[in-house]
């Protein structure tokens, strides 16, 4: 974990915020059921942990058209910010040189008084890609 939060930008939930406010693209690698439980950061990118990889990996056939470019700053949000950090450092072997998560996770942004979202018709429709849909409002 240490050599991995190493190669990456940490960032407090509310510098996240204002990253975002700044263009950063907050991307939330939550279950659906998480979303579906606690809620969503509005304005966040939903790209399940699972898909993470080929739905932003600028070479896949499955990249999203919604992802970043490799020199945009992106952000990950997890449940706790563990499991964005690795995932994180993936995306840095991808190319991106301006990768990182949020300290704390969802919880730690929601502990913050961050806005949350109810979350409504998350799950991806029949047929839909997991990751593929644009920004959560």
């Amino acid at each position: 974990m240490a050599e991995a939060a190493a190669r990456i930008e940490r960032l407090e939930p509310r510098a996240a915020l204002e990253a975002m406010r700044e263009g950063a693209t907050l991307v939330d690698i939550r279950s659906d059921g998480e979303r579906e439980r606690d809620g969503i950061v509005p304005g966040s990118l939903h790209v399940p942990r699972t898909v993470l990889e080929w739905r932003l990996d600028p070479a896949s056939p499955w990249r999203s058209p919604h992802t970043p470019s490799l020199d945009d700053r992106v952000l990950l949000l997890c449940n706790h910010g563990f499991s964005s950090v690795l995932a994180a450092s993936t995306l840095v072997d991808l190319g991106f040189a301006r990768a990182g998560d949020v300290v704390g996770g969802f919880a730690g942004w929601r502990t913050a008084g961050l806005p949350v979202l109810r979350v409504d018709g998350g799950r991806p429709e029949h047929g839909e890609l997991a990751g593929m849909r644009g920004p959560d409002l």
